[in-house]
């Protein structure tokens, strides 16, 4: 059987078993907290890198869309302006006819027929002119006045017609 000095000597090994694998653990994780510290400040100096490299490729990215969303808005706004343009001048269209056949509905001459009005005022105008300066003889005065004042009565009734 096993006497007291054995189980005394076996129970101090295994003390110092333990003893020596608890100092190896802990000079181990001391090695470990050393190299850490050593290879911390590269690892964190890497890191930093690494997100600023990422900073301007996210930066870059954002921009770009940016850039494109403005140039979508900035091509919707002119093809909405286009549109509104061409709204606009078909309703400017609409209401000058309208207004147009208002006035014509009032008696009011139309722009042609205005326009014919004064060219044949200008006319007449003329042909008074060169009757005024042609050799004056009392027939010829007489009759080119009211020839001149019932082709202007004429045009007038016309216009007014029309």
């Amino acid at each position: 059987m096993a006497t007291k000095d054995d189980e005394q000597q076996a129970g101090g090994n295994n003390a110092d078993r333990i003893k020596d694998s608890a100092q190896q653990i802990w000079l181990a994780g001391l090695g470990a907290f050393a190299k850490m510290q050593q290879e911390g400040s590269k690892a964190f100096e890497a890191l930093v890198k690494d997100g600023a490299g990422m900073q301007k490729k996210t930066q870059q990215a954002a921009e770009e869309t940016l850039a494109q969303a403005q140039a979508r808005m900035a091509g919707l706004a002119s093809e909405f302006g286009t549109k509104a343009a061409g709204q606009w001048g078909k309703l400017e269209n609409i209401f000058e006819e309208r207004v147009a056949r208002a006035l014509e509905k009032l008696g009011h001459p139309s722009p042609a027929a205005h326009a014919a009005l004064e060219a044949r005022v200008a006319a007449l105008e003329a042909e008074l002119q060169r009757a005024r300066k042609a050799p004056s003889r009392k027939t010829a005065g007489r009759s080119a006045a009211p020839a001149a004042a019932a082709a202007a009565k004429k045009t007038v009734r016309r216009a007014a017609k029309g």
